[in-house]
């Protein structure tokens, strides 16, 4: 279980990485980096079976694209459940845990799939 203050902490990470997503050009180099960190992630942790791009389709019928779960929730409020360990999802989804440090580059890069407003 999380201390309180390694929760806030997260939890203003989650908020800054997603404030930052919407405010700064993706194509910025330093974006760009944690966008791709936060991509491999996904990939590793999750592209077996959600859709990782702004156009395909999930290779599990059941695993909504990232796209589509980056619109449906808000990303500061996933923050606590991807460290926690995410045990909801289509049926057969694995738990999933990321480490606290993996939190923010997962979120930027889910932030990186929402279209521009």
């Amino acid at each position: 279980m999380l201390r309180p203050i390694a929760l806030v902490l997260i939890m203003i990470l989650a908020c800054a990485s997603h404030a930052i997503a919407e405010e700064t050009d993706v194509n910025d180099s330093s974006m760009a980096a944690i966008v791709a960190i936060g991509e491999s992630i996904a990939e590793d942790q999750c592209g077996r079976c959600h859709a990782l791009g702004t156009n395909d389709d999930s290779p599990h019928k059941s695993a909504p694209p990232f796209r589509i779960v980056a619109k449906r929730y808000k990303l500061e409020d996933l923050a606590e459940s991807l460290v926690e360990g995410i045990m909801v999802g289509h049926p057969d989804m694995p738990t999933v845990a990321l480490k606290e440090e993996e939190v923010d580059a997962f979120l930027t890069y889910l932030g990186s799939l929402l279209p521009e407003r």
